[in-house]
């Protein structure tokens, strides 16, 4: 009874040892294969068109300075059969001109409505409460595939009165919702013969491979085969119907996804920094010091007397001071996963612009595995 008693330990250590194991390991997440890659030849189009939006409360183009937006009214009425006399002065308050985008969808047929945004591109105040008049959006061929017009809203609104002026969000673009109607359509190929052609949304050699394993093994050997590490040759059915079905199926196939390489993301601008899963830091030692400039300037009034004949004057008075922190000198622990990096850059007490300059320093020395990416 000792010895199976003995012998039942050891078999449940190695069960709480394989549970602990299994909490420990990071968990793969599989994704759709629709949204890692998607089909060649299945695409949007840019439209544009340029057009005008009449109706604006006086907030509209000053003709003086967008002359653009006169003539543009003068050729609309000629259009329309009224003429103005050459010579006359316009002075529109109530219009405005405007740039008008959307994006055809694939597989988009006449008749279907889109979304357009109405920009203005003069030195109007708002678009608010405008109609936008019949605008063509041409392509990049120059050719007519949509016609738009409709009630511009905007989601900003403002006021101003003696100078002062207050606004939230933005008044110069719009929306206008199903304000244009597909004129002609643009032919999608699904591939040529029984072969279609899958593009991974970014190159990798390791995640093309795993799709290829997937693809075959739900439909079969030598269905997909991997051009390169961004393109995959798929076999599918002839016939458009089982075509259509072949590829919604394919487009659920759960794919685990390799690693990403390790990156960090640096905005200049804002200071905003951004790193991935995959960035590891080697030990290394950063001194940080601050060096601060403040410049005060006092402005004052020189007053003479009244019987002294002078001239009253302003006078600036500035001061300039420098003030530099002294540097400390300190070490940052190698840090194998994501938390780890996070903590010793935390504990360098800099702030998110000192940090560019030292992410770039260590990237410089090799104690930083990732790619900077300055945007």
């Amino acid at each position: 009874m000792n010895v199976l008693s003995y012998s039942k330990y050891p078999i449940s250590l190695a069960l709480c040892l394989s549970m602990l194991l299994s909490l420990a390991a990071p968990e793969s997440r599989a994704e759709r294969l629709k949204d890692l890659a998607g089909i060649q030849g299945v695409r949007q189009n840019q439209l544009i068109g340029y057009g005008l939006v009449v109706g604006l409360d006086g907030s509209g183009d000053q003709t003086t300075q967008t002359p653009f937006t006169v003539q543009s009214i003068i050729s609309m009425m000629q259009q329309l059969g009224v003429s103005i006399p050459v010579g006359t002065s316009l002075q529109l308050k109530n219009v405005a001109a405007v740039m008008v985008t959307t994006s055809l969808p694939p597989f988009a047929q006449p008749g279907q409505t889109l979304d357009v945004t109405v920009s203005s591109i003069g030195n109007a105040k708002s678009l608010r409460g405008g109609t936008l008049l019949m605008t063509p959006l041409k392509g990049a061929d120059n050719q007519i595939y949509g016609m738009a017009q409709g009630n511009v809203l905007v989601g900003g609104v403002g006021a101003s009165a003696n100078g002062s002026k207050a606004q939230i969000n933005h008044l110069s673009v719009g929306k206008i919702s199903s304000g244009a109607t597909v004129e002609r359509s643009v032919a999608s190929a699904l591939g040529n013969g029984n072969m279609i052609q899958l593009e991974l949304n970014t190159s990798d050699f390791s995640t093309a491979s795993r799709v290829v394993e997937a693809i075959n093994k739900r439909f079969g050997v030598d269905t997909a085969a991997a051009v390169d590490g961004r393109v995959i040759q798929v076999k599918a059915p002839v016939n458009n119907d089982q075509r259509v079905t072949f590829l919604g199926a394919l487009e659920n196939i759960d794919v685990t996804p390799a690693q990403t390489a390790a990156k960090v993301i640096l905005n200049a601008r804002t200071g905003s920094i951004v790193m991935n899963q995959a960035v590891t830091l080697d030990t290394c030692a950063i001194s940080h010091g601050n060096l601060s400039i403040v410049i005060n300037t006092d402005n004052a009034i020189s007053q003479p007397n009244a019987l002294a004949g002078g001239q009253t004057a302003a006078t600036a008075n500035s001061t300039v001071s420098i003030a530099k922190d002294a540097g400390q000198l300190m070490v940052l622990k190698a840090g194998a996963s994501l938390s780890d990096v996070v903590k010793a850059l935390n504990s360098i007490g800099a702030t998110p612009q000192d940090l560019l300059a030292i992410l770039q320093a260590m990237k410089a020395s090799g104690a930083l595995h990732a790619d900077l990416e300055i945007i």
